[in-house]
């Protein structure tokens, strides 16, 4: 084994402890002096004390006090937890003598495995629409109807505090079901997932993310989440749901109940089911709002980081076979069309939407610090989400009993829980429309009511109540999307902006319908928070049911998107950046020409032979103190020269099956009739490869000789070390890469590259920043 040593100076002054190298200095960020001794993705860095989080005095202190421990958290954290995908194919003999020996027919039925795999994803993730749909409208039905008819009892004899504790106890016993699975049993399943599908789509491995027991526990904890009456919606949890249906369904087995299908085998590798998992999200789009080729587009523009036209195709057909489980119903172009004079008054709510989503992003932020310090233990989760599910019925109740807002209970009415309570005979309370409901069948009559269903002052509280609801609940370790609670508060103040364009233009009352306000204000508000265009106007637009509006909607989200994005990022980036996921956006930051590959790499790397002995192999994947994941193979170029010329890289994961199939010289010699190891025996132990430590080598067998030839990757990408960090960057993002050899003027190796190592450079306030590294 090569041992690549040569260090690196990142500045002017040398090392003074000669344990590690020396961060460069940039704009805004501060000296952290650590040993850098990462050799693959996943490997550890041996941190010092950081300047702005000390880990091991907070835990100590802390534990001392017999206080609650904080976790100390800071936005310029990257976790070395996580690890990432092998995008890359590796091309090694087994993979080429696999490729030669496929006929076309079988490329053919390879290609139609795919639009079959396709095929039962859109089954499958409408199935469970249809399921969560059904069993929400079912368990609000009941819940609804028991405290109706509770309201209507104590309203004449008094005592309807009793029906309040009613309420808040049926809202904090679903939502206690909710959090308890979540908290205890798949925390992976809290949050809309959206922002884990995205990571995970990008490269990186989020831990249980595709897990069956994620699908369950996320299933069951937005059916009580949605029921219990938080201001939450479906939609999210569907399109984690659909992402989670793609993994399993197109491996052709479970891992979580043992069960191999022996179907679909080719596809078990990193890339082939980063295709499917985009085509899951995609389905989970189209399951939730009903439309397909909204879709596509979200899973383009906001999901998938790689993309290829084919996928295009076949995402379509399992779209379609997703039934929509939100219905906005249609609305019809010849009553509310729109007027172009209307035109600049849809970019001003595009503008209110971007500033009200940028306020929603900023608080939900400050919450999820506090939680991240203060609310991480299991039971504070449970009790937390109990605590805003009766609140939330309090505040609801409390609206709707001193609101006087009195509607007459029509023919052409579409209320499906009407309160009466203090209004004369034949009226109905219209704050209990939005309250009293759940938030889609809200949404729909705020687009589809007739104009005077509701007054002012109902719209301006319930969107101030409902703003502040919809914030806290977010991040709440429950299974909940953002989607309708925010189309519901722009729904809300569209109305109300409708309403008010009604009454102080001469001919308003015409034109300016609420409905129709209600839909702009609605995508305003949903654009302002997620930052969404292209995706959501066509998600609207089949939503709907109209094409007319899609030109507006358009012109609101964009308006929306560069108004907000000049305070704050969308809500998913806010929650991966809290994560501290490493991240790749499109492009490296634009001020970081001047650093060069030498200076971001990982350096000393622990480099292997062709040929190496498997002793020196079990040691290195045994070394606790690192988790290499990505090894060069070099080839010596003199005795006395530790640094080697590469030939190949080969990862831990290969070993791991080498090592436990025993692929060793001398055995090879002596048994004539061993079986040849092929790709199958690599499928077949992932995604789950055994621990070094379960695999077994006896003191004779660690004398014996390895060759990796025949398993690395003999044509790994290499850029020299004085390659710029854009395009590094560019390199490695664009191909999907884990490992990127650094190579000086006679190709031998001097360094690696992994997704850290670039994700940690940032654009800040005072130019380019580096994030602090931490085991987080």
């Amino acid at each position: 084994m090569a041992n690549i040593t040569k260090k690196v100076s990142w500045s002017s002054r040398g090392d003074e402890s000669g344990g590690g190298e020396r961060t460069p200095l940039l704009n805004g960020s501060e000296e952290v002096r650590y040993t850098r001794q990462l050799s693959g993705d996943g490997g550890m860095f041996h941190i010092g004390r950081l300047s702005t989080v000390d880990l091991e005095e907070d835990m100590t202190s802390d534990e001392d006090a017999g206080c609650p421990k904080e976790i100390p958290h800071n936005e310029k954290l990257l976790s070395l937890k996580y690890e990432s995908l092998d995008y890359d194919n590796s091309e090694n003999q087994l993979f080429l003598e696999e490729e030669r020996r496929m006929s076309f027919l079988g490329f053919k039925c390879l290609e139609i495995s795919r639009w079959v795999i396709c095929g039962l994803i859109g089954f499958l993730t409408g199935l469970i629409a249809c399921c969560i749909d059904i069993a929400v409208e079912n368990l609000a039905g009941v819940k609804y109807f028991v405290v109706k008819q509770n309201i209507e009892k104590f309203t004449e004899v008094g005592g309807l505090s009793i029906s309040l504790i009613l309420w808040a106890v049926l809202n904090a016993a679903f939502v206690m079901v909710g959090a308890v699975i979540v908290a205890f049993f798949e925390p992976g399943a809290a949050g809309s997932g959206i922002p884990q599908i995205k990571c995970y789509l990008n490269g990186v491995k989020i831990p249980r993310v595709v897990r069956l027991k994620t699908l369950v526990v996320k299933v069951c904890g937005v059916i009580c989440s949605v029921a219990g009456g938080l201001a939450v919606g479906k939609e999210g949890p569907m399109i984690h749901s659909g992402a989670v249906v793609a993994a399993g369904v197109s491996q052709g087995r479970s891992t979580s109940l043992k069960k191999d299908f022996k179907i679909f085998e080719y596809f078990r590798r990193d890339t082939e089911k980063r295709d499917f998992v985009s085509a899951g999200a995609a389905a989970g789009v189209s399951a939730a709002f009903g439309a397909p080729v909204g879709g596509v587009l979200f899973s383009l523009e906001e999901g998938a980081s790689f993309w290829n036209q084919m996928l295009t195709w076949r995402i379509k057909p399992g779209d379609l076979s997703s039934p929509g489980l939100i219905n906005f119903g249609r609305f019809e172009s010849d009553s509310v069309a729109y007027n172009l004079y209307e035109i600049p008054l849809f970019i001003v709510m595009g503008a209110a939407g971007g500033l009200l989503g940028a306020l929603f992003n900023i608080l939900n932020y400050w919450l999820t610090i506090f939680r991240i310090r203060y609310v991480h233990r299991p039971c504070l989760q449970v009790m937390e989400a109990m605590l805003v599910a009766a609140v939330t019925a309090t505040v609801s109740f409390a609206m709707i009993y001193f609101s006087n807002d009195c509607q007459p209970l029509g023919p052409d009415q579409s209320e499906d829980y009407p309160l009466q309570l203090f209004c004369a005979d034949g009226e109905y309370n219209s704050m209990a429309t939005a309250f009293f409901n759940t938030p889609e069948r809200s949404v729909r009559s705020l687009f589809h009511n007739p104009p005077g269903s509701y007054n002012p002052l109902t719209l301006s509280l319930f969107t101030l109540t409902y703003f502040f609801l919809a914030c806290w609940t977010y991040g709440l370790t429950v299974s909940a999307g953002v989607f309708i609670p925010s189309l519901l508060i722009g729904a809300a103040w569209g109305r109300l902006f409708g309403i008010l364009l009604a009454s102080i233009t001469p001919d308003g009352s015409i034109w300016a319908d609420p409905g129709k306000y209600a839909l702009i204000g609605a995508a305003a508000q949903l654009g302002g928070i997620v930052r969404m265009t292209l995706s959501l106007t066509v998600i609207m637009v089949e939503a709907t049911g109209n094409v007319t509006y899609g030109l507006p909607i358009m012109l609101v989200l964009l308006t929306a998107k560069i108004v907000g994005d000049y305070f704050v990022e969308g809500l998913y980036d806010i929650h991966i950046k809290l994560q501290s996921v490493p991240f790749l956006h499109l492009e490296a930051p634009a001020t970081s020409h001047w650093l060069t590959a030498r200076e971001v790499m990982s350096a000393p790397v622990t480099c292997f032979n062709r040929i190496e002995k498997v002793g020196t192999i079990v040691d290195v994947l045994s070394n606790t103190s690192t988790n290499h994941n990505g090894f060069p193979v070099v080839v010596p170029v003199a005795a006395s020269d530790d640094m080697g010329k590469v030939c190949g890289l080969i990862l831990r994961s290969q070993l791991i099956v080498l090592l436990k199939h025993k692929v060793f010289v001398e055995l090879a010699r002596s048994r004539l009739t061993q079986r040849k190891l092929q790709l199958k025996d690599f499928r077949d132990a992932y995604p789950r490869f055994p621990p070094i430590q379960s695999i077994h080598v006896s003191q004779d067998e660690r004398e014996c000789m390895m060759d990796l030839t025949e398993f690395m990757n003999p044509t790994p990408y290499t850029v020299p070390q004085e390659t710029s960090l854009p395009r590094v960057f560019k390199l490695f993002r664009a191909l999907g890469l884990r490992h990127l050899v650094v190579v000086d003027g006679e190709n031998r190796v001097v360094g690696l590259v992994t997704r850290k190592d670039l994700a940690r450079y940032h654009l800040g306030k005072h130019g380019l920043e580096e994030m602090q590294l931490a085991q987080t």
